[in-house]
């Protein structure tokens, strides 16, 4: 396969040009998560560039995002297994963030909003298959592709829709940015759970009566450090208080109290163990009660044995194009935590670079290249 591996690199260096002329196309369009009149453009792009490589495209509308894209061959064999290009087209940039972020080409860096994260990953999907069929290389498993446009919200509307196709296919690669100058891929992502913790008090005259009287804040301020105590970074557990609020006035002791709490886990076991801590948290002051709405959104990408599978086949194909890849973990989520509970996933194979939702945003445009090629060929594994 080393010859095909040589093929596929000097078809994607053939097409460098293209493909980033493609890209700034692309990013020129600015395309925010809350504003679904924005993905339009977008979409019409990508669709007419999938529609040139034969393929149908579906749009989907979303109620409060813009949607979600999705695209199967019009020429496809019967009983042939699939594989998922997932990825997302919405960006945390507000409309007019080119005004202040402008795309700018600085040798071997292009720089601006939503260029790493991740519409360079967009265009080496498109690109990928284009080498395959330049090439004439049929993939023996069938490539679909899903594009939704509210992945920076958490993906909404669009995760049963991931849910449903990743059931349906035998692997899925997330394009996303890879970690670091290395391009590391990411094999394994954190889950999340979100909880509001509001406790209930009793209100009463600081002065007057202090006995009288049930403070919720100060019921939190213990709730707060049990709940920092929580975390286990040996285990890869964080729990974080990240907003509080309650009182009314200083002079009147607290009757409620809120708290925003973040927890992050590296596995589901783990995850249900410090809910479940985190629902039976116990008072201190008397008087006061809990109440503790939320739970998980997003399950932890593991290092499952279909993922090892998938990624040791990768680490081998690599070697085609004369690659060493290696692999990482990362405490934020993608859509790749969704197709993982389904099937084997592959993320971080987008473009390396740094700056993802920051001001520095930028890609290093030859590694464009060889992503590009990567791609492509990990689309040829066998089933």
């Amino acid at each position: 396969m080393r010859e095909l591996g040589e093929k596929i690199l000097a078809v994607a260096e053939e097409e460098k040009e293209a493909m980033l002329s493609f890209l700034l196309e692309l990013a020129s369009m600015e395309s925010p998560s809350d504003e679904p009149e924005a993905q339009v453009p977008v979409q019409a792009f990508l669709t007419s560039a999938l529609e040139d490589l034969g393929y149908r495209v579906r749009k989907v509308s979303g109620k409060r995002s813009g949607g979600f894209i999705f695209a199967t061959p019009r020429e496809r064999i019967r009983g042939r297994p699939a594989q998922l290009l997932l990825g997302h087209c919405d960006t945390v940039w507000k409309k007019g963030a080119l005004e202040t972020m402008p795309l700018i080409l600085e040798g071997n860096r292009l720089r601006g909003p939503g260029v790493f994260d991740m519409k360079a990953g967009l265009a080496q999907m498109i690109f990928a298959l284009k080498i395959l069929r330049k090439l004439g290389v049929e993939p023996e498993v069938t490539p679909v592709i899903l594009v939704n446009s509210d992945e920076e919200m958490g993906s909404p509307e669009s995760t049963p829709a991931i849910g449903r196709v990743a059931r349906r296919v035998i692997r899925a690669y997330l394009p996303e940015p890879a970690m670091g100058e290395e391009g590391k891929l990411k094999t394994v992502r954190k889950g999340m759970s979100r909880f509001r913790i509001r406790v209930v008090g009793k209100a009463a005259h600081a002065g007057l009566d202090p006995e009288g009287g049930a403070s919720a804040i100060l019921e939190l301020a213990h709730v707060i450090q049990t709940l920092h105590s929580m975390t286990d970074l040996a285990r890869g557990v964080t729990v974080n208080v990240g907003v509080v609020s309650g009182g009314t006035r200083a002079n009147v002791i607290a009757p409620e109290a809120t708290a925003e709490v973040d927890l992050r886990m590296l596995s589901k076991q783990d995850g249900d163990e410090v809910e479940a801590r985190i629902r039976t948290l116990p008072t201190t002051v008397p008087g006061t009660r809990l109440e503790i709405e939320g739970g998980t959104l997003m399950a932890p990408m593991e290092r499952t044995p279909r993922n090892r599978d998938l990624w040791e086949a990768a680490r081998r194909a690599a070697e085609d194009l004369g690659m060493t890849l290696e692999e990482t973990m990362v405490g934020g989520g993608s859509d790749g935590n969704t197709t993982s509970q389904f099937t084997a996933t592959l993320d971080g194979l987008g473009a390396v670079g740094d700056g993802a939702h920051a001001s520095h945003e930028f890609l290093y445009v030859d590694r464009q290249v060889e992503r590009c090629a990567l791609l492509a060929r990990l689309l040829l594994l066998a089933p």
